[in-house]
C-alpha cells in the first residue's frame, strides 16, 4: 500500500502520541511494584501499551516500504520522518504563495 510522505509523518505523530500515554500513565499509577495497581489500571495500562506498540509497528513498516518504492535508505527516511514530527513545517495559505 503505498503511502505519501505526510501519511507517514502523521503515522509517527500517532505512534508518539500514545507513546506519550504510556508514559504519563505510568507516572500517574507510579511503579507497579511499589504502589500495586487495580485491574482497571493494569487494563487502561495495558490496552494504551498495545496501542503504542500496534501503531509503531505499523509506522515503522510503512517507513519500509515507502524506503523501498522511493529507492531511498531506509535509516534516512526514518529519520527525515522524525525530523518532520519534531520541526514541523509552517502552514502555507494561498495568500503566502
Amino acid at each position: 500500500m503505498a503511502r505519501t510522505f505526510d501519511e507517514l509523518v502523521a503515522m509517527q505523530r500517532a505512534a508518539d502520541q500514545a507513546h506519550s500515554r504510556v508514559e504519563e500513565l505510568r507516572d500517574h499509577y507510579g511503579p507497579p511494584a511499589h504502589t500495586p495497581w487495580t485491574q482497571l489500571q493494569t487494563d487502561t495500562y495495558e490496552t494504551a501499551w498495545r496501542a503504542w506498540r500496534d501503531l509503531a509497528r505499523d509506522v515503522q513498516g510503512a517507513v519500509t516500504e515507502y524506503a523501498k518504492e522511493q529507492g531511498a535508505a531506509r535509516n534516512q527516511v526514518e529519520e527525515d520522518v522524525r525530523r518532520a514530527v519534531r520541526h514541523p513545517r509552517p502552514e502555507t495559505s494561498e495568500t503566502d504563495e
